[in-house]
Parts: structure tokens; C-alpha cells; sequence
């Protein structure tokens, strides 16, 4: 279910003009507010005492940057326990690895949960993390609980088929001893499968969404019940990622 290795974080390297000293402080006040968004994303919900503590700030500096980031609809604030805002919710998803990923996997996708009466998802590998980045249910399944969640570990399925097709270069850590003759094995096959390794009761099959050169740009995941055959929706996963690849390498 799930996540793409091309993405990079922006970092602060230097070779831009070193800031004026009027604009020091703003600097720290971004630095302040990110750090309190970013331990937010980890923890989900915490009160202010909690994510001061993470984010090595004094409590009334993060009382005032979470009260400010409130206002901008951010933060939630609820008697006193914060969470991500719709705001920023809405912005975040509006992230995608490569342009025009999502609206050429919007038709396609659709078809595949229609046609098999699944939850699709449409995922990219990002530090080490897999990114859901759109749920597409068919109208008349009840969706797995995971369509209000985002972020899920590299080892679902979208995350292994990734890792498996683009390299050990990507940051995962350690990987399990077993993960050589796992990857061998969904390079061969071109799948990988998650059988409730991640959520009990939710099973999934997951392909790689190709790119006109190099590691897929994405994965396409179907998301069932127990009760399915894995393997017998790979191929029609397989036959979507190859129009979504193609359009997407039409829309370039």
C-alpha cells in the first residue's frame, strides 16, 4: 500500500548568499514552526508540553508558534492537544514526486477498483517511508482502514517493490537478512505482496509504475480482504501501471 526514490530534501548547503542579520530570526522562527509541524506528522496528537520537549523549544515560544500556526488553520488545537491542520493537509497533498503523476493515474485507477472491486492506491518510496499519495475505492466496497493515513512503513508493498527495482541506495537502515531473497524474488516476478503484514485483515498486491528511463516513478497498489487471490489481481495491477506509465510519459 503505499511509496518514490526520486523526490529529495531540500537542505541548506551554502551555496546560497549568507542571510543579512534582519533575517536571522525569521529563519529561527521557520525553523521552529517546522520542527513543531514535523514532530506533530510523528506523533499525530500532543500537548504542548510534549512537543516543546521534542522540539527543544521553550514552552512559550511553542505556545506562540503553534497558536500562529493555528491561525493559518496548520494546527488543529483541540482543549489543548494539537494535530495537523486541514490547511496544511490539503498543501501536503498536493505533493507528488514527478509532474502530472496524479492526474494520469486518476482514470486508470478508478477503472482497476471498479473492475475488482478493490481499494487502489497510488504510492512513492520518501526517506525511507512510503507515501500514499491518492486511495481510489470502488463505489460499493467498504474502504481498509487506512485511507486517512499517508505515511506507512518502507515494507508494505508499494514500499518493497520500490526498494527492490531502484537500488540500496535509498535510506531504509538495516535491512532484514531476508531481504535479498525477497527482492530477488519480486524482481523476478515483478510483484511484491503484502499478506497482513502491515494491517490484519488488509492484504495487498503491488506493482511498480514505470518511467520512460530509470527506477519506477511509483507504485500501484490493490488493497483486499484475505479472502482473495493476491496473484490474480497482479495482472490487471501489471496492465494499469503500464497506462499510467504511458501517460504519464505522453504528459512529459
Amino acid at each position: 500500500m503505499y511509496g518514490s526514490n526520486t523526490a529529495t530534501t531540500a537542505r541548506w548547503d551554502g551555496s546560497l548568499p549568507a542571510p543579512s542579520t534582519a533575517g536571522a530570526p525569521r529563519r529561527g522562527v521557520l525553523t521552529g514552526a517546522f520542527a513543531l509541524l514535523s514532530a506533530l506528522q510523528r506523533a499525530e496528537d500532543a500537548g504542548l508540553t510534549a512537543l516543546a520537549s521534542a522540539c527543544g523549544l521553550p514552552k512559550t515560544t511553542a505556545y506562540r508558534l503553534l497558536e500562529q500556526l493555528s491561525d493559518l488553520g496548520a494546527v488543529e488545537n483541540r482543549q489543548g492537544r494539537y494535530r495537523i491542520g486541514p490547511h496544511l493537509f490539503r498543501l501536503g497533498h498536493g505533493w507528488q514526486p514527478c509532474p502530472e503523476l496524479r492526474p494520469a493515474a486518476r482514470r486508470p485507477s478508478r477503472r482497476l477498483a471498479s473492475v475488482t472491486g478493490t481499494t487502489v492506491g497510488l504510492a512513492v518510496l520518501y526517506q525511507g517511508q512510503t507515501m500514499t499519495l491518492d486511495w481510489t475505492t470502488a463505489l460499493d466496497v467498504t474502504p481498509p482502514p487506512v485511507n486517512d493515513r499517508s505515511v506507512w512503513p518502507w515494507y508494505t508493498a508499494a514500499g518493497k517493490v520500490l526498494v527492490a527495482l531502484s537500488g540500496p541506495e535509498l535510506p531504509l537502515g538495516p535491512l532484514p537478512g531476508t531481504w535479498p531473497g525477497e527482492a530477488a524474488a519480486i524482481r523476478e516476478r515483478g510483484t511484491a505482496f503484502d499478506r497482513e503484514e502491515v494491517l490484519e485483515g488488509v492484504c495487498c498486491t503491488a506493482v511498480p509504475v514505470p518511467a520512460r528511463s530509470g527506477p519506477p516513478v511509483a507504485a500501484l497498489c490493490v488493497l483486499t480482504d484475505p479472502e482473495h487471490r493476491l496473484d490474480r489481481l497482479a495482472e490487471a495491477a501489471r496492465r494499469t501501471a503500464a497506462a499510467i506509465g504511458a501517460a504519464l510519459g505522453h504528459r512529459r
